[in-house]
């Protein structure tokens, strides 16, 4: 969702790629010392990464020949930040690698294949199409560490008072926020204008930003305009909320519905955690989760997102070998199963789902949503295909652009993301 900051702006972070670089053919054991390797781990800094820090430590407990040096990047620099390194030949040799930077970084030859290497000995464990989303021209290039995709969450306790029920479809929707609106006084329904999360409303009227096979920009196609119509009307009605598209947007949504002033959104399971502070969910049963509604076809999708764990191409062998055998640990169930207990986060593998996991009503919920996840297309500029949206849909939902000229202009940028496809 939050792509990674411009190139020029990653000049001062050089020190530290070069600091924490696995490229260079020194592993730092020349004297017979443990082998070191780099991490670098993108997870939330305050609600995350302790978990991560601790399975580091253990790690290193039960292989003493390797340590591992652990550097925390904020999400929204990484992808950037190791572009910049691996350009230099200086990169981490493990990187935690949201799923649509996998495809990118494999086109560049900056990752190796992981195909029959230790990372991927339980591979048959895993859900197939995470693997299938971690492999860019039939190799794979990524371990999948957590999974995620879009849901419909929403308060039980404003549904039930209103006598409304989880909406199937955006029409049901805003009936119910209506409802909502009329029997507790409170908005229904919240929508944000961020491209990642228009992206259920394409793939109810079946479309995408772009048909990879046919090689064409489909984001002004009569399905897409119909799609982000339905999107566009869901911030104009009763109990529906206006537009926020202020810099701290995302923020003001999540604050409303995890504290009562809105009953629903469309939102990750990387906020599980933070539903739970708010006084709206004290009570974690209280968290409604269903897949996102339907569009006009009668089906429903939502994104999958997630995270993998690759190792640098460019790392020397006996980097390599410890970093897959430091990815075989951290994507193993018993690590899954620690990751999702302490963070809420999914995991990308069914042995790992064990009645503790599923314990906690916010990855249960979230786990019945994932039949409805839609794989990206192994297009590595597909991530960056948000952005252009991200810049057109506030500007039509505030009604300053019009939906035909907003998404010709978000077309016209996309196309050249994708010069080889026609429009």
């Amino acid at each position: 969702m939050r792509r990674g900051i411009a190139a020029t702006a990653l000049v001062a972070s050089l020190a530290l790629a070069a600091t924490a670089c696995g490229g260079d053919s020194d592993s730092g054991d020349s004297a017979g010392g443990p082998v070191t390797i780099t991490w670098w781990d993108t997870s939330n800094a305050t609600n995350e990464a302790p978990t991560y820090k601790a399975l580091v430590k253990e790690f290193e407990a039960a292989n003493k020949d390797i340590k591992v040096e652990y550097v925390n990047v904020p999400f929204d620099q990484a992808q950037n930040k190791f572009d910049t390194a691996a350009g230099a030949s200086g990169a981490p040799d493990v990187l935690r690698a949201e799923v649509g930077w996998t495809p990118a970084f494999a086109k560049k030859s900056f990752l190796l294949p992981l195909d029959g290497t230790e990372a991927l000995a339980e591979q048959d464990k895993f859900k197939p199409n995470l693997i299938e989303q971690a492999k860019y021209e039939g190799k794979t290039y990524g371990v999948p560490l957590v999974t995620d995709t879009l849901a419909f969450v929403y308060n039980k306790a404003l549904f039930e008072k209103a006598g409304v029920e989880a909406p199937k479809t955006w029409d049901d929707l805003k009936k119910a926020a209506a409802t909502i609106k009329d029997k507790t006084g409170v908005d229904g329904y919240w929508g944000s204008t961020a491209g990642y999360y228009a992206q259920p409303f394409l793939y109810g009227e079946g479309t995408d930003t772009v048909d990879v096979d046919a090689k064409k920009v489909t984001v002004k196609s009569p399905a897409a305009e119909k799609a982000y119509g339905t999107w566009l009307d869901l911030f104009d009605g009763k109990g529906l909320h206006k537009a926020d598209v202020t810099a701290d947007a995302y923020a003001h949504i999540q604050d409303a519905f995890i504290n009562g002033k809105v009953a629903s959104i469309i939102q990750g399971p990387w906020e599980i955690t933070n539903f739970y502070k708010g006084s709206a969910f004290k009570d974690k049963n209280n968290l409604g989760i269903v897949t996102v509604p339907a569009g006009s076809t009668g089906k429903a999708g939502a994104p999958t997102g997630g995270h993998n764990l690759s190792v640098y191409a460019g790392s020397s062998k006996d980097k390599q070998a410890a970093a897959l055998k430091f990815v075989n640990f951290m994507t193993s169930a018993k690590a899954q199963e620690t990751v999702a207990l302490k963070n809420s986060t999914l995991p990308t593998r069914d042995d790992a789902y064990t009645d503790a996991v599923k314990a906690d009503p916010g990855i249960a919920g979230y786990q019945t949503v994932l039949s409805a996840a839609q794989p990206r297309p192994a297009l590595p500029e597909y991530s960056s295909l948000w952005g252009p949206l991200d810049d057109e849909l506030p500007q039509i939902a505030s009604g300053k652009e019009s939906l035909d000229k907003g998404l010709g202009d978000a077309e016209t940028a996309i196309a050249k993301l994708v010069p080889d496809f026609s429009k």
